[in-house]
């Protein structure tokens, strides 16, 4: 016997390395996964409720799976390399969403309630849009390091679509207190949404930077390494930003999200632990300013404190939660099964509950898993990604996904107070349904471009290129 040989010109020594699989093949399967499981509850409720399958199910599900095999044609044909994780994570999300609120639409028609509108089929219709700009950002943004050639104009325009509900009368903007809306001829936007997006792209570009001048220290203190006073600058406008908000739109949520990203981009820029105890203790001492004289702020606090205390006014809606939470237990009542519509503004706000009292405690675990896979994947493209713009703004984008949940499940649990924001991907509402779709579209390209190989597949059959040691050799005299 004899031992591998070791000759350079043995077979294969000039054949070029087989590319990486692309796994679009693996991403169909869990797509068709995800869709069979959204017609499974879908079907499950209209049983429940009604005692047979509605015709509308067809509809559905053809339309459904369609926007599905939609988005899955086009990542193949222009991000065949993204990873092949987010879209059925988004997928199983948002058709756990519509079954929700087609579940709450079949509830409001059993108590006969006034409004007669189905909510489930407006909300496909967003989806729709949401596949449309995913499809066209995805078409457009070939290369995400094109984005940051247009951070400033993308900070102007976020910060403009952030203040114009603040400027505008309440009659159009406000919806319970919040003036954050948009409402114009029966059809309503929510810019903030869209100016998140813009401002993490801003915020991204300007700490790659910076983040040199930033991560400087001026001094140890409790084993801290403190920035120089006077590269405070940035955390202070992003402070004074997040007030600006909580005062002029009374938006805890937005608030805290936006100063929450930018302090994390910012960790993450850095790798300096003396931004974040930064971050926090500016936002207490805001949030405590906001308390001492907005009295907005101090019913929210006051309310989330003792939310049974206020069971007849403020904290009615809290209550119900916590009651439709306690009664699904473990395992829940079954789709089809509770009562979630006792909870007021159940398919946007308190969507969650219901998945809880409905699903159970399990059920509720289980979507937090599928939210971080989408954050893991997310973060995974961050890592691998070989520009540093890249990295900050996959971390961002996802960032975003994970603080927007947490902030959500803490509200609707009584861990945080109420914010008002959405469950991304499942609460009703289309501005932050849209507005996600094309978040989703600028992290699969980021993760295409982490994840496609350095240098050129070449096609299957290309015969080898020759190299040194197979050129011919020829004795030349002198």
């Amino acid at each position: 016997m004899t031992g591998p040989s070791t000759d350079p010109r043995s077979a294969g020594a000039g054949s070029p390395a087989a590319p990486p699989p692309t796994r679009r093949g693996t991403e169909a399967v869990m797509l068709a996964f995800a869709v069979v499981i959204t017609l499974a509850a879908q079907s499950v409720v209209d049983i429940t409720l009604t005692g047979s399958l509605r015709p509308e199910l067809a509809t559905f599900g053809g339309w459904f799976t369609a926007l599905w095999v939609v988005m899955h044609l086009v990542v193949r044909r222009f991000a065949p390399y993204a990873d092949p994780l987010l879209l059925p994570a988004v997928a199983l999300l948002s058709g756990l969403g519509l079954t929700m609120i087609h579940r709450l639409d079949l509830a409001g028609e059993q108590v006969g309630a006034t409004a007669t509108r189905e909510d489930a089929p407006v909300q496909l219709v967003w989806a729709t849009l949401g596949v449309v700009l995913f499809v066209a950002v995805l078409l457009v943004v070939r290369d995400h390091r094109l984005l940051s050639r247009f951070a400033y104009t993308l900070a102007l325009v976020g910060l403009l679509l952030l203040a114009l509900p603040a400027v505008l009368p309440a009659s159009i903007s406000s919806v319970n207190g919040a003036k954050i809306w948009i409402r114009l001829a029966g059809f309503s936007i929510q810019p903030g949404e869209f100016a998140k997006i813009c401002l993490i792209i801003f915020f991204a570009a300007y700490l790659v930077d910076k983040r040199d001048v930033l991560a400087l220290a001026s001094r140890r203190v409790m084993g801290l390494e403190l920035p120089r006073g006077r590269d405070l600058g940035p955390v202070v406008v992003a402070w004074m930003l997040s007030i600006l908000v909580l005062v002029f739109e009374r938006d805890l949520g937005s608030s805290l999200l936006l100063f929450g990203i930018f302090v994390v981009m910012l960790y993450v820029a850095t790798e300096r632990a003396s931004w974040l105890v930064i971050g926090v203790g500016l936002f207490g001492a805001g949030a405590l300013l906001a308390y001492q004289f907005f009295g907005h702020v101090q019913v929210r606090v006051d309310t989330w404190l003792d939310p049974f205390a206020y069971r007849d006014t403020g904290g009615y809606q809290m209550v119900q939660s916590l009651f439709g939470l306690g009664t699904g237990g473990l395992f829940g009542a079954g789709l089809g099964g509770g009562r979630p519509d006792e909870v007021p503004v159940a398919k946007s706000d308190f969507i969650a509950a219901a998945i809880g009292e409905e699903l159970g405690l399990f059920g509720l675990v289980a979507v937090i898993v599928v939210y971080l896979v989408l954050v893991e994947r997310g973060l995974r493209s961050s890592l691998i990604v070989r520009d540093a713009f890249g990295k900050l703004l996959a971390a961002g984008l996802s960032f975003a996904i994970a603080w927007q949940v947490f902030v959500v499940l803490g509200g609707v649990t009584g861990l945080l107070p109420l914010t008002g924001l959405t469950t991304p991907f499942v609460a009703y509402g289309g501005s932050s349904l849209v507005a996600n779709f094309a978040l989703l579209a600028i992290l699969v390209r980021i993760s295409d471009a982490a994840r496609r190989p350095a240098t050129p597949a070449v096609p299957p059959g290309t015969p080898p290129r020759a190299t040194f040691v197979d050129a011919p050799t020829e004795v030349v005299k002198p």
